[in-house]
C-alpha cells in the first residue's frame, strides 16, 4: 500500500501542473486584465464585484499573474488612449505583465510550490490571510452540509431500497425530484421569506455567522448562536444536495441485495437486519464514498456561491467570485491551485478508505 500512496503523489504533479497551465492559458484570453481594471477606474467606467475592493494595490509574479492583453502600448488596452504611455508601462512592470508569459508562469509555479501566494492586487493583503480569513465560513457550510446530507441521505436510500416499490418509496421518491429540480438559492430565498422576516416569521438572523455582541457572550450562548444561523443557509444547502446521494445509496443497495451472496445468507438462516448491515452494507457503500471526495470539495468551495451571496456571508466563495470578476488573478490562481490540490488529496483519501471497508480491495496488487 505505501508503494501505491508514493505513485499516486507522484502522480498529482503532473496532474496539478496541467491544471494549472490550462488556466494560465484560459486567463491570457479572458478580456479586462488588471490594467484594464485600473485604467477603467481611472476612466470611471469601472465595474467592480458585489463586495466593493478597496484600493489599487500593486503585486508582483510571485502572485500568479497572467495578462488578458498584450503589454508594452497603450493601444493595446481598450480605453487607455489619452494616457500617458510611460503611465501604462509602470502599470505593466507593477502587475508583472512586462515578462513573457511562460517565464511568468514558472515563476508562478516556483513559489506555489513554496506556499507563496503573493499578495492580492486589490485588497492590499497576502493572499493566504485572505484565504485563512475567509476559511471559517465555508468550512461552517461546507462540513456541517455534507454532515447532513450523508446522515440523511443514506438511511433514507438503505430504506428506499429495503421497502422498493412501497408507498413509502413513491413518496420520498416525489419529494426528492422536487428538492433535486429546485436549486439551492430558491429554497434559500424561500427560507428568508418564510423565516428570516421577510413575509411571515421572524425566527432566524437574515445574515452573517454571528450576532454583532457575540464577543460579549458565554461559551454556551456562543455556540446557541453560531448554530442559530446555520440552520438556514445549512438548510437551503441539504434540501438541494441530498437527493442525488439518496438515489445512489438506493440504487447500489438494491444491487446487492439481488446478488447470490445475499440469497446464500438468507438460505442459512441470518435474520434481514444481519444481512442487510453485515454483508450488504460493506459492498453497497463502497460507490458511495467513491463519491464522498468530490462531493465534499463542491459543497466546501464551490457549491455555497450563491448561499454566501443571500445570507451575507462573506467566505471562499464569494471570495473567488469576486476576484474573477474583478480580475485579481493571484487570488483566482491561488484558489484553483489550493482547491485543485485539496482534490487530488481527496481523492486519494478516497481510495484509501476503500481498503479501510472491504479489506479485500488491493490497489497495489492491481498496479493502480
Amino acid at each position: 500500500m505505501l508503494a501505491y500512496i508514493i505513485r499516486r503523489l507522484l502522480l498529482m504533479i503532473p496532474t496539478l501542473f496541467g491544471i494549472m497551465v490550462l488556466n494560465f492559458v484560459v486567463i491570457q484570453f479572458a478580456p479586462g486584465g488588471p490594467v484594464e481594471q485600473i485604467i477603467a477606474e481611472i476612466q470611471g467606467t469601472a465595474i467592480g464585484a458585489t463586495a466593493r475592493i478597496g484600493g489599487s494595490g500593486g503585486g508582483d509574479l510571485s502572485s500568479g499573474s497572467s495578462p488578458s492583453s498584450s503589454s508594452g502600448t497603450e493601444s493595446a488596452y481598450r480605453g487607455a488612449q489619452g494616457l500617458d504611455p510611460e503611465f501604462i508601462k509602470e502599470l505593466e512592470k507593477q502587475f508583472g505583465f512586462d515578462k513573457p508569459a511562460h517565464e511568468r508562469f514558472f515563476l508562478m509555479m516556483k513559489n506555489y510550490l513554496m506556499f507563496d501566494f503573493g499578495t492580492s492586487y486589490f485588497r492590499d493583503e497576502t493572499v493566504v490571510n485572505l484565504v485563512l480569513e475567509k476559511m471559517p465560513v465555508s468550512i461552517s457550510l461546507g462540513l456541517w452540509t455534507t454532515l447532513l446530507v450523508y446522515l440523511i441521505s443514506i438511511p433514507l436510500g438503505i430504506k428506499k431500497a429495503v421497502r422498493d416499490g412501497s408507498r413509502f418509496d413513491v413518496w420520498t421518491s416525489s419529494l426528492i425530484i422536487v428538492g433535486n429540480a429546485i436549486p439551492s438559492f430558491l429554497f434559500a430565498v424561500a427560507l428568508i421569506v418564510l423565516f428570516a422576516g421577510g413575509s411571515y416569521l421572524d425566527w432566524f438572523p437574515l445574515r452573517g455567522l454571528t450576532s454583532e455582541n457575540f464577543d460579549q457572550m458565554t461559551l454556551f450562548e456562543k455556540i446557541i448562536d453560531y448554530l442559530w444561523h446555520l440552520i438556514l443557509p445549512v438548510t437551503a444547502m441539504v434540501i438541494g444536495g441530498f437527493a442525488a446521494l439518496t438515489q445512489l445509496t438506493k440504487n447500489s443497495f438494491l444491487d446487492q441485495i439481488n446478488q447470490q451472496y445475499v440469497l446464500t445468507a438468507r438460505a442459512k438462516g441470518l435474520t434481514e437486519k444481519r444481512v442487510l448491515y453485515g454483508h450488504v452494507f460493506r459492498n453497497a457503500m463502497l460507490i458511495v464514498i467513491a463519491g464522498f471526495p468530490s462531493a465534499f470539495i463542491g459543497i466546501l468551495f464551490t457549491g455555497s456561491l450563491l448561499i454566501e451571496v443571500i445570507f451575507s456571508l462573506d467566505g471562499l466563495g464569494l471570495l473567488g467570485f469576486e476576484a474573477a470578476i474583478n480580475r485579481d488573478y493571484p487570488v483566482i490562481f491561488a484558489t484553483v491551485y489550493v482547491f485543485a490540490l485539496l482534490g487530488l488529496i481527496m481523492n486519494l483519501i478516497g481510495d484509501l478508505t476503500y481498503t479501510l471497508i472491504d479489506p479485500r480491495i488491493d490497489f497495489e496488487a492491481r498496479g493502480a
